[in-house]
């Protein structure tokens, strides 16, 4: 292969590193500048490690480039110096961790007081989150003495790349005890206090939203290591400061100050929706805010997310308890948008992002099951509001997706622990959803009128999907949910017309619906081949009766053939070894042929044979040969001299007996080449005989069949069979052919 031979050219860079007076830009206009410094090019790293180009490469990434300046200066070089910077070389890398005025030239960027470039302070932070990785300790110290950190950090908080510098620092630092005094560093900044005061009107929708997003990934990222076992014995301080009754209150009270901000409110939900998740990880957390593929698994993924319900924030749903009728107002009457142009008509008003996340917050709220919190939400009538949504709003399937939950979860959810009832096994949300809220009416009277709209060439509604679901919800727990005798008995207290419509509707639209919907989409059955079946379409075709003949005759030729074809002739695949590589190898599989021929003219059953064989097969007539010899004198000298030129090998096989071969070789050929070359044989003969006797000055034999020959021969020597004493005798007078073997 072409790695075993010394291919290597060197670079073009080592040529122009051997420069005097080489410079920075112009090294970094080579394309292959990069690709060097990945592999440790020597000469290369000692060229950028000197302080002069290091201080240049920063200064590139964090220093704002003049307006008017070339491309290369604005664009092309501080990319490159930050992939440089970045390549992950443990020199480059020792270089900025030890060399503290190159740190302070990065930690120079946060402290300008204008809006950070976004292209360079994603170079900054990159370069920052390769130093957080390999230097940890070195940076870590560092910017723990400045204390203006976390100041700037939140200053430029609405830039992204400044966020995910303080993911990473929350997230890259691998050993447990660092990170455990990192988040104790944060948290004694605190920064949790801060990140949510950027969640307020007075700040613009970019702090807004990545505050809200760092809020979300320290809630997550904490509860995954608590849960995984990685943290240190110290609780994580940073959780605890969120899960604080106050904080979430602060939190509220910012989203509900002054005016209404769609983007606080938003941002400020996320955080509340967090807090209220299962504490499991993410890789098998179930929230209500998931989809689900069946109704069993719906019920059972809803209850198992029912018992992790102590396991939420108490002091999320402590702090949000008060606050539960402002945000049901925003649902009755949400922030003022414009008219939403849709391909069926107008909505007026849309529902608003503002109203989607309200609602996910109170289908969490509810499936909480928290006594007081549901309790609250049952006397504001949320859950009639949500179902006057869920039908308003026909194409939302946003809406419809965060309903049918909520619904399906009061269903599934048992009785309140601290419930005060006097019946144990009563849950007031079933009788408020079935008997206030109208269930059952609705799901019978909407799929009656999606029935009659689509039986006049009208659209299917965009809410039927989730609506089976809902009422599939309703028959599973009323036969085997952990409310199923309550519900059972609030199903027989309707109406009764009512009662007989929902038993004609389960078992008749409903269950229909269910079937259509279980059908397999691929086709399990074993699928045979079309060519097994038999078309009687072909029987109507006949072929004619010749070709039918000659296709059998064929296939006899191929099956003879090839029943003794590998035992008789030829070489076998395994018999093919890789010796050596050179045309001069040695050829040693005629050692393996064996075979015995007796010449010997003495022997009785040799002249037996010769008789039948003579007896069978008409030999040429030498005399006729003579007689004919002066017409073929006429033919050109040129002739007669190729034809001269090849008669001494004839000449030797005069003194043969007919039919045997000089060498006995069994080198294979074509059939008809075979037989053609026995006839040749045989007229080569009689022409050795005479001596002088030209190719055409005999007479050729009339042509034969080109099995008659193989098919005579084989009747002799089956006739002569007994009086041979071994095969050898007649190998003296019979070609060695390896039809005639397969048929022996």
């Amino acid at each position: 292969m072409f790695w075993k031979f010394d291919l290597h050219t060197s670079s073009h860079l080592d040529t122009l590193l051997e420069k005097e007076d080489l410079s920075l830009p112009e090294l970094l206009d080579e394309e292959d500048v990069l690709q060097e410094c990945k592999v440790v090019n020597r000469k290369l790293l000692d060229f950028l490690l000197q302080p002069s180009h290091l201080q240049a490469m920063v200064a590139w990434v964090t220093q704002e480039p003049p307006a008017s300046g070339e491309e290369r200066l604005r664009y092309k070089y501080p990319s490159v110096a930050c992939e440089i910077l970045t390549s992950d070389v443990p020199q480059i890398n020792d270089a900025l961790g030890a060399d503290e005025s190159l740190l302070n030239r990065l930690y120079g960027f946060l402290q300008s007081s204008d809006n950070l470039n976004p292209l360079l302070a994603s170079f900054f932070s990159k370069v920052m989150g390769i130093l957080i990785n390999r230097k940890t300790d070195q940076l870590v110290s560092f910017l723990r003495k400045k204390d203006d950190f976390v100041d700037l950090l939140l200053r430029h908080i609405g830039t992204s790349a400044i966020m995910d510098l303080l993911l990473r620092l929350l997230t890259c630092v691998e050993r447990p005890q660092l990170r455990q005094d990192v988040f104790n560093w944060l948290n004694e900044e605190k920064i949790v206090q801060r990140l949510i005061e950027q969640i307020h009107p007075s700040k613009d929708d970019n702090q807004h939203s990545n505050a809200s997003q760092s809020l979300c990934d320290i809630i997550r990222l904490s509860r995954e290591q608590m849960i995984q076992g990685q943290d240190s014995p110290e609780p994580d301080q940073l959780l605890a400061t969120l899960e604080k009754q106050e904080t979430i209150e602060q939190l509220l009270s910012n989203m509900f100050e002054g005016e209404h901000c769609q983007s606080v409110i938003v941002s400020g939900i996320q955080v509340l929706l967090t807090l209220l998740e299962p504490r499991r990880p993410r890789s098998e957390s179930v929230t209500m805010n998931n989809f689900f593929s069946s109704v069993d698994g719906q019920l059972e993924l809803l209850a198992q997310g029912a018992l992790d319900n102590g396991l939420s924030s108490m002091g999320a749903l402590n702090a949000l308890r008060p606050q539960l009728a402002r945000f049901h107002q925003l649902l009755l009457e949400p922030p003022q948008l414009e008219p939403l142009q849709m391909t069926w008509g107008s909505l007026v008003p849309p529902l608003g992002n503002t109203r989607l996340h309200v609602v996910k917050l109170l289908a969490s709220a509810l499936s909480t099951n928290a006594a007081a919190l549901t309790q609250e939400l049952l006397v504001l009538d949320v859950p009639n509001t949500l179902l006057d949504l869920f039908f308003h709003y026909v194409f939302n399937n946003f809406l419809h997706a965060q309903v049918e939950v909520c619904v399906s979860a009061m269903l599934s959810s048992g009785p309140p622990s601290d419930n005060g009832s006097e019946t144990p096994n009563s849950n007031p949300i079933l009788k408020h959803l079935l008997q206030h809220c109208r269930l059952v009416e609705r799901i019978l009277t909407s799929w009656e009128e999606n029935d009659h709209v689509q039986s006049g060439g009208g659209p299917r509604k965009g809410y039927m999907g989730h609506l089976t679901r809902v009422a599939n919800a309703v028959v599973q727990n009323a036969e085997q949910g952990p409310n199923a005798e309550q519900l059972g008995q609030l199903l027989k207290e309707l109406p009764e017309d009512q009662q007989q419509r929902w038993e004609a509707f389960v078992s008749g639209p409903l269950a229909e619906t269910n079937k259509k919907n279980t059908v397999d989409l691929v086709n399990t059955h074993h699928l045979h081949s079309s060519s097994d079946d038999e078309d009687d379409r072909l029987k109507e075709f006949n072929f004619p009766e010749e070709a039918v003949l000659q296709q059998a005759f064929m296939d006899f030729q191929m099956q003879r053939m090839t029943s003794a074809f590998i035992d008789h002739f030829g070489f076998n695949d395994e018999e093919f070894g890789e010796q050596e590589e050179s045309v001069n190898a040695p050829f040693d599989k005629t050692a393996n042929i064996t075979f015995s021929l007796n010449a010997d003219d003495d022997n009785p059953n040799a002249n037996l044979l010769e008789i039948c064989y003579k007896d069978r097969i008409q030999q040429f007539d030498d005399e006729e040969e003579e007689e004919e010899e002066g017409q073929g004198s006429a033919e050109s000298d040129g002739e007669y001299g190729a034809w001269q030129g090849s008669q001494p090998a004839r000449v030797s096989h005069a003194g043969q007996p007919p039919g045997v071969r000089s060498g006995g070789s069994t080198d294979s050929e074509e059939d008809e080449e075979e037989e053609e070359e026995e006839e040749e044989e045989d007229e080569g003969r009689g022409q050795a005989a005479c001596g002088r006797t030209s190719p055409s000055s005999f007479p050729s034999p009339s042509p034969q069949p080109p099995g008659k020959c193989l098919g005579a021969c084989a009747e002799v020597y089956m006739k002569c069979l007994p009086a041979l004493s071994s095969p050898s005798s007649m190998s003296s007078h019979l070609c060695h052919r390896p039809e005639l073997d397969s048929h022996l």
